[in-house]
């Protein structure tokens, strides 16, 4: 079953090169979507695929690049929608 998973990441996340961790992440899990830096200091991602992968995707995300410290990450579920082609790093 596919769905589509809006998450959020809280703590060391920017200037650590996360995006780039979270964009290899989701290439290696066949996901579609993005991820971006909040002004906050957060980091945002929408990711969509299986949800086993998902899954999977949001424990690495747990894990994160050897410099960032990953405080929480909230994950809201919703029905797949099929809107990304790829999965790609925004400013």
């Amino acid at each position: 079953m596919k769905i589509k998973a809006e998450i959020i990441v809280k703590g060391f996340v920017q200037g650590v090169g996360y995006r780039y961790y979270c964009y290899r992440k989701a290439i290696e899990f066949g996901l579609t979507g993005y991820v971006k830096n909040l002004i906050n200091g957060n980091v945002e991602l929408v990711a969509e695929g299986e949800k086993s992968m998902v899954k999977d995707f949001v424990r690495e995300l747990k894990i994160g690049p050897s410099h960032a410290k990953v405080n929480t990450i909230s994950v809201e579920e919703f029905p797949f929608t099929n809107e990304f082609e790829k999965f790609e790093i925004l400013k």
